[in-house]
């Protein structure tokens, strides 16, 4: 029963951590007119004020200086304090300059471009039905070079920085909550150096209405409750439910895009996406058959 709990607990963190993720884009589309730098120094600001907070109602503000002691993961951390900032930075300019569609793109071919780093990076090795899934995602992009005559820069930035950064995280295992605190601990200077030096009107929250700044300090919050919701269902999920549930993201940004934001969805980036999407059906069907495949060894072995 206890076991039955516990992954409903999970589920519903990680549908709820998905559904804020997805659905995000409309509250940075409020702030539209604001400076893409501008919003990205408020969200690490209030992200940062507000990860110290939980850490020190929970106690765990000494974890946090023992991360700051440790030479390598600092080195680590500092890395991808760029890669996850460049990654915000993209996404918000993309949500208030008419590209969310293909943000949702980037996010659909992030689980993908994580196969092909575990290839080039930890010594893995795909399977039949991985390569296929990555072949038809690059099927997908060369389909977007042809079609349009670009490269889906904004979608490969925002799937290649994230995967990127989840890769740096497995080298300095610190938990979610205190490398967080961390990155935006390294992004506070650049913020308030920005804020101060910028002429935006907005970048003074003394000259704001209460309304507008209790936008900016909401930046904190939908940063940071998702993830802590993701941390508790990564610890109650086996990673291919876990895997199926970072479809709820993309899929609601491109609900967004299409129906809230009146993005044009053609019949050429509808291929697009579906080269992609049937390679995510490939993964899921390959990561569903290894893990019933383990499954039966790990009885055989009882």
């Amino acid at each position: 029963m206890r076991t039955n709990d516990t992954a409903t607990t999970g589920l519903l963190a990680g549908v709820a951590a998905f559904l804020i993720w997805g659905l995000a884009p409309l509250y940075f589309n409020q702030l539209q007119g604001i400076p893409a730098a501008e919003i990205l120094a408020h969200r690490s600001l209030w992200s940062l004020a507000l990860a110290l907070l939980i850490m020190l109602l929970l106690g765990k503000l000494p974890t946090l200086k023992a991360t700051l002691r440790d030479g390598k993961k600092v080195r680590t951390l500092a890395l991808t304090t760029a890669l996850i900032g460049g990654n915000w930075l993209v996404f918000i300019w993309a949500i208030n300059n008419g590209h969310l569609l293909e943000s949702s793109l980037g996010y659909y071919i992030n689980p993908l471009l994580n196969i092909v780093l575990g290839v080039l990076f930890l010594g893995e090795k795909l399977r039949r039905l991985q390569w296929l899934a990555v072949a038809l995602a690059a099927m997908g992009i060369i389909h977007e070079l042809w079609q349009f005559g670009r490269v889906p820069v904004i979608a490969l930035f925002l799937a290649g920085s994230f995967a990127l950064y989840g890769l740096a995280r497995k080298r300095a295992p610190v938990e979610s909550l205190t490398g967080l605190a961390v990155e935006t601990l390294f992004m506070m200077p650049v913020a308030l150096i920005y804020l101060f030096l910028s002429t935006s009107p907005t970048s003074n929250l003394l000259h704001n209405n209460w309304e507008l700044n209790g936008l900016l300090l909401l930046a904190g919050p939908i940063t940071l409750v998702p993830l802590l919701l993701f941390t508790i269902a990564a610890r109650r999920l086996n990673l291919s439910t876990l895997g199926f549930l970072q479809y709820i993201g993309p899929s609601l940004m491109l609900v967004v895009a299409t129906q809230a934001f009146g993005e044009p969805f053609s019949e050429g980036k509808l291929t697009t996406f579906m080269f992609v999407w049937v390679g995510l059906a490939l993964y899921s069907i390959d990561a569903l058959a290894q893990r019933r495949k383990l499954h039966l060894q790990g009885k055989a072995t009882l």
